[in-house]
């Protein structure tokens, strides 16, 4: 009992320390959490890409086309092969 006692407070000790350590370095954390609305905009952008070929039964060939479709600037992004390209994809 007191081995599997030792290996769970070990584990709660390092996890502890790797969060604070984490939380001292804002850099760290902050270009991590901007990476993610990178990934989600392409998706965004593909989700765009699939509801345009369904509505109007042709994939679009620029991303002027999905205008209507998008909230926000995907100026970044182009249409290669009928998917997303651009940051995050």
């Amino acid at each position: 009992m007191r081995l599997m006692e030792t290996v769970v407070t070990a584990a709660l000790t390092v996890s502890i320390a790797g969060v604070s350590y984490a939380a001292f370095i804002p850099e760290k954390l902050e270009s991590d959490v901007r990476v993610v609305p990178e990934a989600a905009t392409c998706r965004t952008v593909d989700t765009a890409i699939v509801g345009y070929l369904s509505v109007n039964g042709v994939a679009p060939t620029s991303t002027e086309q999905l205008a209507g479709w998008v909230k926000g600037d995907i100026s970044a992004y182009s249409i290669e092969n009928g998917v997303a390209a651009g940051p995050g994809c």
